[in-house]
Order: structure tokens, then sequence, then C-alpha cells
């Protein structure tokens, strides 16, 4: 009978339990679609007479660590040095991930990032004047050769490492800088020049090698939320 009795006894919760379960904070993370510009590229045609250009970015959260990031983006270059003038236009393409570094606490939505992108550029090249190297320049510099070169069909493709930061300055906006670091895979050049600028790349530097920067604004979509424990 006594057997019985206990068989029928309803488990009981401990009050303790329900107290640390209801202690322990929890939050939610916001997941969505960030989409902006690079306001260095957008401004600096207002100040340097020799270049146009925009580029738009977005990344999308994919976990709480990865970011899926892209850049699109338009380039009209004139470089202009001792020897020649020449002009570079096109558009490009970079696609990759970004890893948050950053641990964030409740709602900060922070971004220190390492990540990685695959280029592709699609451009013109234009000379415009060149000059003759003289080593022995007896009766002065010759002046420089009208050219008007135009070379159509050009591309080249680049891997770039990128490190940067977002910081959400009020709702949903955020404010970041990158810098990269970029190294060629493929570059078409046209016969008998070079490439000295690629849209995307920007200057090529022994041959390969590049660097690029950009200033960032950027709008925060939230699309869904996910509970996160704090331990």
């Amino acid at each position: 009978m006594l057997t019985l009795a206990q068989a029928q006894e309803k488990p009981t919760v401990k009050s303790d339990s329900l107290q640390i379960a209801d202690s322990i904070p929890v939050k939610k993370d916001r997941y969505g679609l960030r989409v902006g510009v690079d306001l260095f590229k957008f401004t600096r045609g207002f100040y340097d007479k020799n270049y146009k250009g925009i580029e738009l970015t977005a990344d999308f959260r994919w976990n709480k660590k990865y970011y899926l990031a892209a850049e699109l983006g338009n380039e009209n270059k004139t470089t202009e040095d001792d020897r020649l003038t020449s002009n570079s236009k096109g558009s490009y393409l970079k696609a990759g991930f970004d890893y948050n570094m950053y641990e964030n606490w409740l709602d900060m939505e922070n971004i220190i990032s390492i990540g990685l992108r695959y280029g592709f550029s699609s451009f013109s090249q234009e000379l415009n004047s060149y000059k003759i190297y003289n080593p022995n320049p007896y009766w002065g510099e010759l002046a420089a050769i009208p050219a008007n070169q135009e070379f159509n069909g050009l591309s080249a493709s680049w891997i770039e490492v990128v490190t940067g930061m977002k910081a959400k300055m009020f709702n949903n906006v955020f404010v970041g800088f990158s810098v990269q670091l970029k190294t060629l895979v493929t570059n078409k050049k046209p016969e008998g020049f070079d490439n000295l600028y690629i849209p995307g790349f920007n200057r090529t530097y022994n041959g390969s090698f590049g660097i690029g920067f950009n200033y960032s604004v950027t709008y925060f979509i939230p699309l869904y939320k996910k509970k996160v424990i704090i331990k």
C-alpha cells in the first residue's frame, strides 16, 4: 500500500531551479541585410579632378560570427605622371565573407572583422599622351606625343584580405572603415601597354600587389531574430 502511494505522488520541481532558470540572461541577436555606400569613393570626386567613382556595399549575417559580403562599383581614373597620361574606366564586383572577432554584449551589434574577397573587373584603358625617354636631353625634354589609343575588353581578377570595423551609431545605422590587401590572379593587358589602374583593385604595385581603403555608411534591414543564452 505504501509503494502504491509513493508511485502516485507527482514529481515536484524545486523552486530554486526555477529561480536559476529565470535569472539566466537571454538576448536576441538580429539577422538581416545591411546595405550602404562607400563615402571615400563617393566624395573623392569633389576634390580630385582625375577621379570619379561609386561603390555600393552589402552584407548578410549568416550565423553568429560569419557574414556574407559583397561590393559593387564603378570607377573612372586618370593617371598622370612624368612620362604618360592615361585613363581607366570600368565596373567591378567583389564577393566573399567577414568573420566578426568582437564579442558583443546584450543589444550591442558592433563588428571588428577580418574577411576574404574574390574580385573581378571589366574595364577599358586609354593612352592619351606619352613622352619618349631621352637619356641625354642635350636639347631639353621632348614634348608629349598625343596618342589617343583606346584598349577595350580588358579584365582582371584578384583575391583580397579585408580587415575593418563597423560601429552602430543609432538605430540600424552603422559607420565603418576597412583596409584591403590585394594580389592579382589574372590580368589581361593591352598590347604594348600596361594596366596602371584597375577599377576595384586600385593602382598596381610591383606588378601584382595592391591596397585599398573604404569608409562606409550602411543601413541594417532586420529580417528575423535568434535567442542567445548568455552563460
